[in-house]
């Protein structure tokens, strides 16, 4: 006979809280704890299954959100550009073509000539000592002494032979003369001025062997040159013609032979070329700071 409810014996179920396991009242078998570990193992991993996929749901949620806020915030060009940079203007491609810019220069320099070459421009005081400063001339290592100066409006009274005609012809207005020494050779540098320069390079063109200056003695030099034979030269820069008388104040003629006379008249030619040009310089360079 058996006791206990009848009907239909329950079944345990070990996922429904309601359920339980059955027990014999007078059999005495013992639970079977092999199927308990088992059902308790298969819940606990059912568990971490879960787990595990909610995380990476979560994972991948997150990871979404953030990309879909940094397109958002940055654009498109934008998402790849760490966070910490804060784009602030557009920056042009290197192809962009750099700005230009007018190139710019300072004006050319004045020409010292344009100074020389009429009386317009050439205004600065002129004289035998503006022309032949000082006392004495050095050039390379050869010094020679500064002898007499004079200075006169009457062109043709102060040249000889067929300069006189030629001053005159063009015009000259004043003729400057001094004269050098050195060891028994003198020379005398006379410069005709003009109102032009091509009335200046005129009367240059038109001299021969035989147009030249008066020497000028006196004042220590002994007279020289005024008959005989003697070196002389003539060129023209600007408005000046200048030329050279150089012989021995012994009065004896000028050869070929005679280098140191020639040498001479070179340097005071040289010379007076040179300070002419630095005339032009001057007014040049003055006229540029003003």
């Amino acid at each position: 006979m058996s006791f206990g409810q009848g009907g239909p014996q329950s079944q345990w179920d070990p996922w429904k809280p309601q359920s339980q396991q059955p027990w014999n009242s007078g059999g005495g078998q013992s639970p079977d704890w092999a199927a308990l570990a088992e059902a308790s193992e298969a819940r606990n991993k059912r568990r971490r299954l879960l787990l595990v996929g909610g995380g990476a749901l979560a994972t991948v949620a997150i990871g979404a959100a953030v990309a879909v806020a940094v397109v958002s915030a940055g654009g498109d060009n934008q998402a790849n550009s760490p966070t910490s940079q804060v784009p602030s203007a557009d920056i042009p491609s290197e192809s962009a073509s750099a700005p230009s810019f007018a190139p710019t220069s300072a004006p050319p320099p004045l020409d010292p000539k344009d100074f020389i070459a009429s009386a317009k421009k050439d205004t600065a005081p002129l004289g035998p000592d503006t022309l032949f400063p000082g006392t004495q001339l050095t050039m390379g290592e050869t010094t020679y002494k500064k002898g007499p100066t004079a200075d006169t409006k009457n062109c043709a009274s102060a040249s000889g032979g067929t300069l006189p005609k030629i001053l005159t012809a063009n015009d000259c207005t004043r003729l400057i003369r001094v004269t050098y020494s050195r060891d028994g050779i003198a020379v005398t540098v006379g410069v005709a001025v003009f109102d032009t320069e091509a009335q200046a390079a005129k009367a240059k063109s038109q001299t021969n062997k035989k147009s030249f200056v008066k020497s000028l003695s006196g004042g220590g030099v002994k007279a020289f040159c005024e008959s005989g034979f003697c070196r002389t030269t003539s060129n023209s820069y600007g408005r000046y013609a200048y030329f050279t008388n150089a012989g021995f104040t012994s009065g004896k003629d000028v050869t070929t032979k005679d280098t140191e006379v020639f040498a001479t008249g070179d340097n005071l030619q040289l010379f007076t070329f040179r300070q002419i040009h630095r005339r032009g310089q001057a007014q040049a360079s003055a006229a540029a700071n003003e």
